[in-house]
């Protein structure tokens, strides 16, 4: 079976018309026709034009689940690097912990890693984030790797397909993150296996047929 690649385009790329489209997210329109702008995969769907970017920084949404790096910390609260324009700003209000005012290196210090829900976003893209949520806290142990973010949706697979299938041959827990990090913690040779497929998800993302030959490097 030869592999399919869905069509990629360029920033100015000429993608249709309004009369037979509506122009989606990653394309801007121009005296009734719709081009891109951005490099990314052209997808056509229900009557919209979407270009999905294939790179790019990590741009924060309300509400987005994220692994964070401390950067640094203050009397009330810490910054912490979401891969985002800024960082992100983390008040002592916004943990699960009773932290005195100047007691914030007690908790979290330089270089700890967090899961995070993105609190809100201002029209500069400075972020408020948050761990009052169950599932958020501080990582321990596991290991952190970083991906471009356009590559997240196709690493979860449809319903979380994809995942599921890396989970039930590796027995490894996941946390990821919508800013293109992954949190990975199993045993040594799980954690590598996971890696391994992960790499090939990124570069062949666009590859039709991806989920059958991830199955079969799985099940070697």
């Amino acid at each position: 079976m030869v592999n399919k690649k869905r069509e990629i385009v360029i920033p100015g790329d000429f993608l249709g018309d309004i009369k037979s489209f509506k122009a989606g997210e990653g394309t801007f329109v121009e005296k009734g026709k719709i081009y891109s702008n951005t490099t990314g995969i052209l997808t056509k769907k229900a009557g919209f034009i979407n270009v999905t970017p294939l790179e790019g920084r990590y741009i924060p949404s309300k509400d987005d689940f994220v692994i964070g790096i401390v950067e640094d910390t203050m009397p009330t609260c810490w910054l912490v690097d979401i891969r985002g324009p800024y960082p992100a700003l983390l008040h002592v209000s916004e943990v699960p912990w009773d932290v005195d005012f100047g007691e914030t290196s007690r908790y979290l210090t330089e270089g700890d890693a967090l899961t995070a829900k993105v609190a809100s976003v201002d029209p500069e893209k400075k972020v408020d984030i948050t761990l009052k949520d169950p599932k958020l806290r501080k990582l321990k142990g596991g290991q952190i790797i970083e991906v471009a973010p356009s590559k997240i949706p196709r690493l979860i697979g449809k319903k979380g397909s994809m995942i599921s299938l890396i989970k039930k041959h590796t027995n490894c827990r996941f946390f990821i993150g919508q800013n293109g990090r992954i949190w990975i913690n199993g045993s040594d040779e799980g954690i590598a296996k996971t890696i391994q497929t992960i790499k090939i998800i990124e570069k062949e993302s666009i590859t039709y047929g991806l989920t059958d030959k991830i199955k079969k490097f799985l099940e070697k």
